[in-house]
């Protein structure tokens, strides 16, 4: 009989409350070391909320989080990232006046003991410079290396976020609707940046999503949000099967 895997994430009765109004409601997750785990759920269902509260930008009314068995519920947002954090937003965070290269060499500048100094002059042969060049060559962008970040297309600059996470040694990975606003044509090379991000590094990687045929081919489990709570937590097959599933995701709940 195999040993359970250990969790890298837990959340126990999160919950959160905004002027009376519950945005988070008793929400348990369990996510195992090492997997790929899918988030959906109907607008407004709290999902960004979650990963705004686990990643520490807000901090819940009830409930804990923990992180390889540690408490970090009241931990600050930079606490986390050197635990082993790593976040993208739906909206681009890299900086659109530095080139590629400049935006990763940043990132592993800071992972190697820097800071964000922008005073160093990023040489060829330095260490950050080096990681740089192997995290663009691994997303597929090592060719636009010098290109300036704003101008390259919505679907390179999601591969940028996740070579940027790559120089961080992020052990835990929240994307939050990587997708959003990609071209088709680029979907594809996306999925694939990320399957490798999570093949290569062993890291775990929880992944809010509305294109749903491309999540539940991608996911080894999926969370059902709905209201604010996890109504649902399995492998793709029996989530696409539950009956409660598809009725609250086609807001069909409420009738």
């Amino acid at each position: 009989m195999n040993a359970p895997v250990p969790s890298a994430l837990r959340v126990d009765g999160l919950g959160l409350q905004i002027g009376g109004a519950t945005i988070l409601k008793d929400v348990d997750l369990d996510v195992a070391a090492g997997s790929l785990v899918g988030i959906i759920g109907p607008n407004g269902a709290g999902k960004t909320t979650l990963f705004n509260v686990i990643s520490g930008l807000v901090k819940p009314t009830a409930g804990r989080i923990l992180m390889d068995g540690a408490d970090m519920t009241s931990a600050s947002v930079p606490a986390r990232a050197r635990a082993g954090l790593g976040r993208t937003f739906q909206t681009s965070s890299l900086f659109p006046k530095l080139s590629v290269l400049e935006n990763v060499r940043l990132a592993a500048q800071v992972s190697l003991g820097g800071d964000y100094s922008l005073l160093r002059f990023p040489r060829r042969t330095d260490a950050a410079t080096r990681v740089a060049l192997e995290k663009l060559d691994a997303v597929g962008l090592g060719h636009k290396r010098d290109a300036l970040a704003g101008d390259i297309s919505h679907g390179d600059k999601r591969k940028l976020e996740i070579a940027v996470l790559l120089a961080t040694d992020a052990s835990i990975v929240l994307l939050d609707e990587p997708m959003a606003g990609v071209a088709s044509g680029d979907v594809a090379g996306l999925v694939d940046s990320i399957r490798d991000l999570h093949r290569e590094t062993g890291c775990t990687v929880l992944l809010v999503e509305h294109h749903i045929d491309v999540l539940m081919g991608l996911v080894e489990k999926v969370a059902v949000m709905y209201f604010g709570g996890i109504i649902a937590y399995d492998i793709p097959q029996r989530i696409m099967a539950d009956p409660l599933v598809q009725s609250a995701y086609l807001g069909a709940a409420a009738a």
